[in-house]
């Protein structure tokens, strides 16, 4: 039987706060900061605007805190009220933001409706407990050491937007962890308006980014263990209040879990109808440098595109997510690249290293549709066993009219 997923209306958060859209962004992160959100919902009269995020304001740091939010502000997706659980965990995901506006039969702003919402739900879930830590985590593809600068930390901002980065010492054990909220303790501090605080915050002269990582990283790290399953996960980060946990074996993490893998769950585990273009496939990538040409992006995407169309043949794909770990600094050299796949058949997974980071893409692709093309055909062979059967038990039973005309219905029901 169908899981019976809960709908925006049940998950949101009423009447949440906003920003008018000429409102500074000093009040934007005064209101992120104090209530420990990352989207605000932006408002021109009754109308709505737009959504500002932290992470946009984090990639800007050189603005004036008296800039408007109008000129930061995104176009999320709007969610309606009846929109359920494995939809608006699509739509985040697609729109790469933590919560989306919830709107309702006149369009009018009812609620926001978070990741955080989404994993407090998936908790309780039947798909949740079907899947281990390991089974959905994401590589550890990057860390921070804890005597790194913060001017570092801020450099790695595009991985903070995907999940907080492990902070270890010397010795690379783990010792805590950082997220994009905590940069916001230390970046942006209110500053005279003359000519010589202007140039110090732009050169960032005495300003915090020179401090260690160590003094706004939050320890110790949250973390679970190998073996727990996906529920329990969300579990954790719903009583810690965290975005992500780290998947711990023997003292050691050896992967992260973030709500966005959990999602990733209930987007896999929503029915489809009938086929499912390769085109609608969602996909998401992490570990891909920020500086990416288009070239490598459009060769990456037909790469995955002409492998999905062939999985396609046998299942539907509903998910892929892409995880891009380079060992070199060009723009192709060698790489090790790992994949998981939800369709409606299951998850698969596949990982390889190749000196090519294009060769590796294409040779986890071959890697998956022969999984899937294995699959397919056990449960062919599977489906024919059982028709078999039938067909044998309704030959031991002739004699009995009532049992073989149940049997023969299930046998057409079959073929």
């Amino acid at each position: 039987m169908p899981e019976r997923w809960p709908t925006a209306r049940e998950l949101m958060t009423a009447s949440p706060i906003t920003l008018d859209h000429d409102a500074p962004l000093s009040e934007a992160l005064g209101l992120m900061r104090g209530h420990r959100i990352h989207e605000l919902p932006v408002m021109r009269g009754k109308q709505l605007a737009g959504m500002i995020t932290f992470e946009s304001i984090a990639r800007h740091t050189n603005l004036s805190l008296a800039t408007k939010v109008e000129h930061l502000m995104v176009l999320p997706h709007l969610v309606t009220e009846s929109t359920s659980l494995p939809e608006v965990a699509e739509r985040l995901l697609a729109a790469g933001l933590r919560a989306a506006p919830v709107v309702g039969r006149r369009s009018e702003l009812v609620g926001v409706v978070s990741r955080t919402d989404l994993v407090r739900a998936l908790a309780k879930s039947a798909v949740a407990t079907r899947f281990l830590v390991e089974q959905i985590a994401s590589p550890l593809t990057a860390t921070i050491r804890q005597d790194d600068t913060v001017d570092a930390l801020l450099g790695q901002v595009r991985t903070l937007e995907e999940h907080p980065l492990p902070v270890v010492d010397r010795a690379g054990k783990l010792v805590g962890a950082v997220g994009v909220s905590d940069l916001g303790r230390v970046l942006w501090r209110p500053m005279g308006g003359g000519k010589r605080d202007a140039e110090r915050h732009k050169s960032g002269a005495g300003h915090a980014r020179g401090m260690p990582v160590s003094t706004i990283m939050n320890a110790p790290a949250v973390t679970i263990a190998r073996g727990s399953t996906a529920a329990e996960a969300a579990q954790q980060m719903t009583e810690e209040r965290v975005s992500s946990c780290f998947v711990e074996e023997a003292g050691l993490p050896v992967g992260i879990v973030s709500q966005g893998d959990l999602l990733g769950l209930a987007v896999g585990a929503a029915p489809t109808r009938g086929k499912v273009p390769a085109a609608d496939v969602y996909v998401q990538i992490q570990g891909l440098r920020g500086s990416a040409d288009p070239e490598t992006l459009a060769e990456i995407d037909r790469l995955l595109a002409q492998g999905l169309r062939r999985i396609s043949r046998h299942v539907k794909p509903v998910l892929l997510n892409l995880h891009i770990s380079p060992h070199a600094t060009h723009r192709s050299g060698n790489a090790t690249v790992q994949v998981r796949l939800h369709t409606d058949r299951g998850i698969f997974y596949a990982s390889d290293t190749e000196w090519n980071l294009f060769a590796g893409i294409a040779t986890l692709m071959d890697e998956l549709a022969e999984q899937v093309q294995h699959t397919h055909a056990a449960g062919r062979r599977q489906r024919r066993s059982e028709l078999n059967r039938k067909r044998t038990n309704l030959d031991e039973n002739v004699g009995d009219p009532e049992l073989e005309a149940r049997l023969r219905g299930d046998a057409a029901d079959h073929e």
